[in-house]
């Protein structure tokens, strides 16, 4: 090899050199992070404001159930109430026809 290719082979070898520690270089390192996340970062917000959009319709769902249920305990707790309703309505139902039977004596 002749002194101009062994002259050239170093400035060669040189300017890679310095182009994989630029390309490696901290400061680029931190632009490349920037770049990723002002990529990323719109599509993260959106996926932040559709989980609170879903959290906020089932703390909704939930909320509706636990009512429902509710309603159905309360309606279990209320047939001793129904029972007395329906005693009641027996009892009127035979005043009623002891009624219609004196007033047919007569």
């Amino acid at each position: 090899m002749g002194t101009d290719t062994q002259q050239i082979m170093v400035k060669v070898w040189k300017f890679t050199e310095s182009m994989y520690v630029l390309a490696n270089e901290p400061s680029v390192a931190l632009y490349r992070l920037q770049e990723h996340v002002r990529r990323s970062l719109p599509e993260l917000a959106q996926h932040k404001a559709d989980m609170q959009n879903w959290e906020e319709q089932s703390q909704g769902s939930i909320y509706t159930v636990e009512y429902a249920c509710s309603a159905v305990r309360s309606m279990t707790f209320s047939s001793v109430h129904f029972k007395s309703v329906d005693g009641l309505l027996k009892q009127a139902i035979n005043l009623k026809h002891q009624l219609n039977a004196v007033h047919s004596r007569r």
